[in-house]
């Protein structure tokens, strides 16, 4: 039977966890996590600072030889044993889940299977990190390549994808043989403690992956990539934190892999399955309330069924219910905290003096907790502020074009290159597109694009390197060249 939400967390450990044990803050500071549906506290946890992240990075440092010598086959066992317990446990892991940052609990659910394959996925990988030994082409040399661990690894992840996020990070690391520490966003940290005790569980070694939640994100970090001890970070979350962190790693000429922001153009052409687009521009802008970098930001349609795809998406967003996600029934949830509202009202209003047409919503429900319900707007104008910042809500803004060129240019006016949408019959046409968008992923026909088993990561502005897929352990390991001459 799945627990409640107040006896999960009550289990939970304090939010500071080193060398194997989880302990409180040394200053002993707490934060409240609040449940956005309400705006109520539903846990206490330990508010960690440069004290604590010196004894994490520490004890990284020490477990990191110890940790890269055990047989790859074991490291995969342990990843293999905590993907069965996330999969045993999906229920009280969605209902945290839920409980903390909003997301339906059918979406939670779907947060959970997918965040558990990651762990799968390197549990897989694990042992399959290759290697090369060949003669130099003079014949005089033989040489010998490896591939071994980076080394102690800095993970930060965001608060919108509480799981996925963190065993997208923590599978490859551990995979790889590298030691971690590991930052938790302060909005939803609970979700993430109860990973790091199901690998414990799973049999991971103390020291492996130390923990300290904080709401001084600097205080902790910046430590952390001077400590000389740190080979690495891996960093989620928005543009401009992402470029603090990279001139804080290049002091001491950090690895680093970074997912940053999006603004993700969604093109409908005229030949678009309409069935197809509507189904597909709903996944890609109502997963998880629209709060995700993957979220079609822009929807461009072609002139000629501007009318009828706006129509169609109108009837199925305002079909859709608001309320807590814990309640049978809902489909979308609050927003994360109360900014996040305040911004996506300001972008609608401002769109909406720009000359935009509210076709569903456009208006803050009243509370208690953070709700704003689904919008359609058509007509947005390109000067409206909502075409250059990600929205992160449940707003979809519709943008006319007449031509595949006009798209393009218009897709590619942005700083940002995680991902596009391309929705056309036309195979010629999906693949000429694709070729042209400026993305680290395109989804034809389809309104999600992200799997485990696929490189996931952006150009531009939105990030450096792929977490996933083949590429993603190559992420947390090290190119080494023996060379051995013929004798």
């Amino acid at each position: 039977m799945t627990r409640s939400a107040a006896d999960i967390i009550s289990a939970l450990g304090t939010g500071i966890h080193v060398d194997g044990a989880w302990r409180d803050a040394a200053s002993s500071a707490t934060f409240d996590v609040v449940n956005p549906a309400t705006g109520e506290a539903i846990a206490t946890i330990a508010d960690g600072g440069a004290g604590d992240a010196a004894a994490a990075i520490e004890a990284a440092g020490r477990a990191q030889p110890s940790w890269a010598a055990v047989p790859a086959r074991e490291r995969a066992e342990i990843l293999r044993r905590a993907y069965e317990l996330i999969v045993e446990r999906a229920d009280e892991l969605a209902l945290l889940m839920t409980t903390e940052m909003g997301k339906p609990l059918a979406e939670a659910k779907g947060e959970v299977t997918y965040g558990a394959e990651f762990f799968r996925w390197f549990s897989e990988e694990a042992c399959r990190i290759r290697g090369d030994a060949r003669r130099s082409p003079d014949g005089k040399t033989r040489l010998m390549v490896t591939h071994e661990p980076v080394g102690p690894c800095i993970l930060i992840t965001p608060w919108n994808f509480p799981l996925a996020m963190a065993t997208r990070k923590i599978g490859p690391a551990i995979a790889a043989g590298c030691t971690m520490v590991f930052k938790p966003a302060n909005l939803t940290p609970l979700t993430s403690l109860y990973v790091v005790d199901l690998l414990r569980e799973a049999g991971l070694p103390d020291g492996v992956l130390n923990v300290v939640c904080t709401t001084d994100a600097g205080g902790v970090v910046e430590p952390w990539i001077d400590s000389g001890i740190a080979r690495k970070l891996s960093f989620t979350g928005s543009t401009p934190v992402g470029r603090t962190l990279l001139e804080q790693c290049a002091r001491g000429v950090l690895r680093t892999s970074m997912e940053l922001g999006g603004n993700a153009p969604f093109v409908v052409c005229e030949d678009a399955d309409m069935d197809t687009a509507v189904a597909a521009a709903m996944a890609a802008k109502m997963r998880n309330m629209g709060e995700a970098c993957t979220s079609a930001n822009r929807i461009l349609v072609h002139r000629s069924v501007l009318d009828e795809f706006g129509r169609r998406l109108t009837e199925k967003m305002s079909a859709l219910t608001v309320g807590d996600g814990t309640t049978e029934g809902t489909d979308v949830g609050p927003l994360v905290e109360e900014k996040a509202v305040t911004k996506v009202v300001d972008l609608v209003d401002d769109a909406v003096e720009r000359g935009a047409e509210v076709l569903t919503g456009g208006s803050r429900l009243e509370g208690p907790g953070y709700f704003y319900p689904p919008t359609v707007l058509t007509g947005v104008t390109p000067d409206a502020e909502l075409m250059s910042t990600e929205i992160f809500g449940p707003v979809a803004a519709l943008v006319p074009f007449d031509t595949d060129d006009e798209a393009v240019t218009l897709a590619n006016d942005t700083e940002f290159g995680l991902v596009s949408y391309v929705m056309t019959e036309n195979l010629d046409r999906a693949m000429t597109m694709s070729e042209r968008l400026q993305a680290g992923m395109v989804g034809i026909n389809v309104g999600v694009v992200s799997n485990p088993a696929a490189p996931f990561g952006g150009i531009k502005q939105s990030g450096l390197g792929r977490e996933g897929g083949l590429s993603g352990i190559e992420e947390f390991v090290e190119t080494k060249l023996v060379a051995i001459p013929v004798r």
